[in-house]
């Protein structure tokens, strides 16, 4: 019965947790890890000079960093996660800019060809992404091919990227990969990663930020 409803996965001898094929709904993300999400918030602000453009990716931590840069005047916000963008729009002399196409309501955001030819026509300072999950392997981990296509294309069409994830994201499964961890200039995170992904970082000369209980203002 539990494996009818998709609570588990039956398998010979036993059960196991089974692979997810989509996220789960935004309203859930957003208070799961709620309070190490918020740490991370506030220390990326301070990352952020006053007057930046900023490609926002889809994602409950890119939409709660941007609600926390109050402190920043005359930025740029350009993204296609709607909460974001409603985030943005309390930002003293903020400009924000979003794609057309169809919303997907449960993951508030939009995706498709559309938005990647989007984010082409900008170059911003800094791109800032999450992620589904990360594997041991260092590959950064979505639920779709085009999550996946459009995280890369604010990637590439920044000059500085950006990647925030919390710890529950290590090791987190999801079945379409593209990029690696190391990829981003910056990754913050509120508790150190696994051994081989934090040298990963390094050797790529990315820089890993501790955003833990310490970094409380």
């Amino acid at each position: 019965e539990l494996s009818e409803t998709g609570v588990l996965k039956r398998r010979h001898g036993g059960v196991e947790l089974p692979i997810p094929t989509d996220n789960i709904g935004f309203g859930e993300r957003e208070i799961l890890n709620l309070a190490a999400k918020e740490r991370i918030a506030r220390v990326v602000e301070s990352y952020i000079p006053h007057g930046s453009s900023l490609a926002i990716s889809i994602g409950t931590t890119p939409a709660l960093t941007v609600r926390h840069l109050t402190g920043r005047r005359g930025l740029t916000i350009v993204t296609n996660n709607l909460m974001a963008a409603v985030n943005a729009c309390t930002l003293p002399s903020v400009g924000v800019h979003v794609p057309g196409g169809a919303v997907r309501p449960g993951a508030r955001d939009i995706l498709g060809s559309g938005v990647e030819a989007f984010f082409e026509r900008f170059k911003v300072d800094i791109g800032l992404y999450g992620v589904g999950g990360v594997d041991d392997s260092g590959e950064l981990l979505d639920f779709s091919r085009e999550e996946v296509q459009v995280r890369e294309t604010i990637r590439r069409n920044c000059r500085r990227s950006f990647l925030v994830l919390d710890a529950s994201k290590f090791g987190r499964a999801a079945h379409v990969r593209g990029g690696r961890v190391s990829d981003a200039d910056i990754v913050f995170c509120d508790r150190e990663p696994p051994a081989g992904i934090l040298g990963e970082i390094e050797a790529a000369g990315g820089e890993f930020v501790l955003c833990g209980e310490e970094a409380r203002r």
